[in-house]
């Protein structure tokens, strides 16, 4: 196999970097970005062979990132954060594309999230396909948002292969990363691109983001998890309209009950359209299917 380095950023993960570390432990050399953690993160990675970069823990951790591939000495690249693992079929995989000396300068891998104790496989989180695995020298990332992809100069292409995702553990480790992570950035990414807040955004935004992930991405597939997910991403929608509403000061306005009357009817339509597609996927009755159809077409054309 060509050259391997694995670059992973590490912030408090103590718990978990240890994991990881085992999962390529056979790559040729090993980087740890330590955030500034407070616990035993870069003392154990140490321990366990990999290299060790210091940097100042900030919201966009993918600046130093950036520094830990500017650091790496072989030909290929694969970045890494501390709850993930490469699994073994993975590594076959990634030795035996590296074996053919692609002509790819990055390659897609998805992503097996793990949440609340379970593979969640639709809505937001599967296949969930990450830029992972590229040349050295031709990727980095932009640094303009938390939840930007790596970009690769030149031809990407997929591996099949997914590696895990040990994501939300628990309920204030998702509303934690929501409040202090997520949120800030995507209301900072809404500013400087302009955005302009409506009130009516205190009701779209948190239908739009539930209907996308539980009825459009079919979340409701994942039974209990998807549901609670999806309620939880709708409340991340609401909670960026609130943060952006901050932003402004906070300024009164008067809200006519009936435009409120109306604007919650055109988010229910949006819910019945999707809910009536929703069992038209799942009814196997074509009759019924056909009626399904035509009340569909009435919702959305009243």
């Amino acid at each position: 196999m060509k050259g391997l380095s694995v670059v992973i950023s590490a912030y408090n993960e103590e718990r978990h970097i240890k994991r990881v570390l085992d999962s390529v432990s056979w790559a040729d050399e090993i980087i740890v970005v330590d955030n500034e953690s407070g616990d035993d993160t870069a003392a154990i990675a140490k321990k366990m062979g990999a290299k060790v970069l210091s940097r100042p823990n900030n919201l966009m951790l993918n600046k130093n990132k950036n520094v830990g591939f500017s650091e790496a000495k072989n030909d290929w690249i694969l970045n890494l954060d501390a709850d993930e693992e490469i699994t073994p079929e993975l590594k076959t995989e990634i030795a035996h594309t590296l074996d053919n000396e692609p002509p790819e300068n990055g390659f897609w891998i998805p992503r097996k999230n793990i949440i609340f104790g379970k593979w969640i496989q639709h809505g937001l989180w599967w296949p969930d396909k990450q830029l992972r695995l590229f040349r050295n020298g031709t990727g980095k990332f932009p640094c303009v948002h938390v939840h930007e992809y790596l970009e690769v100069e030149g031809q990407t292409s997929e591996l099949k292969e997914p590696y895990r995702h040990y994501n939300y553990e628990t309920t204030s480790q998702f509303i934690h990363k929501l409040d202090a992570i997520y949120s800030e950035s995507e209301v900072e990414n809404k500013i400087k691109q302009g955005y302009t807040l409506s009130w009516r955004d205190a009701i779209g935004f948190p239908v739009s983001d539930f209907v996308k992930v539980y009825f459009a991405q079919k979340g409701y597939k994942d039974g209990l998890h998807g549901l609670v997910l999806a309620i939880l991403q709708s409340m991340y929608a609401f909670v960026v309209f609130v943060k952006l509403w901050e932003k402004e000061g906070f300024p009164e306005k008067h809200i006519p009950e009936k435009e409120i009357i109306a604007e919650i009817t055109k988010n229910e339509r949006t819910v019945s359209y999707w809910m009536t597609t929703t069992e038209i996927i799942q009814e196997k009755n074509i009759y019924k299917r056909i009626m399904l159809r035509l009340r569909r077409k009435y919702v959305s054309s009243h």
